[in-house]
């Protein structure tokens, strides 16, 4: 998983290439040696289906966020409602892989609705969406 804040944005991209064969969705064959083969892929109804899926565990965890402390920094959400985060974005995506592989994986971006939208996301928030994107993860068993 790639996680990339936007400059000067209020939002954060997510990348989520899919390392193993997902049989529920029928996602046998995920390493393929050209981005067309890919693109073959992000059009099944598997992949649909998934993606589907995604949506719904990432907007449940939007409204009930893990709670995941951390070290390097306090989340800061002193001001309850003072953020509004949102999914700008959910789509699928060719992600290159080692040894010239290509695999189709999830692309997320998620922005703070009410945040000033000439501004990067503060680190508090950064985390908050970090644990997110980690919990989505385990939940979708995309993990490694």
């Amino acid at each position: 998983m790639r996680i990339v804040p936007d400059d000067d944005k209020p939002s954060i991209a997510i990348e989520i290439p899919l390392e193993h064969p997902l049989p529920d969705y029928d996602l046998e064959q995920v390493d393929q040696p050209t981005p067309r083969d890919v693109d073959a892929i992000l059009v099944s109804q598997g992949f649909r289906d998934l993606v589907d899926d995604a949506r719904g565990v990432l907007m449940d965890l939007m409204a009930n966020p893990p709670v995941e402390p951390t070290e390097d920094c306090e989340l800061d959400l002193t001001h309850e409602g003072s953020h509004d985060l949102d999914v700008a974005q959910l789509t699928g995506a060719i992600c290159p892989g080692d040894d010239e592989v290509y695999r189709p994986g999830l692309w997320i971006v998620i922005r703070d609705k009410r945040a000033d939208p000439r501004k990067s996301l503060p680190q508090g928030m950064r985390e908050h969406i970090a644990a997110i994107a980690r919990e989505f993860v385990k939940r979708l068993g995309l993990e490694g």
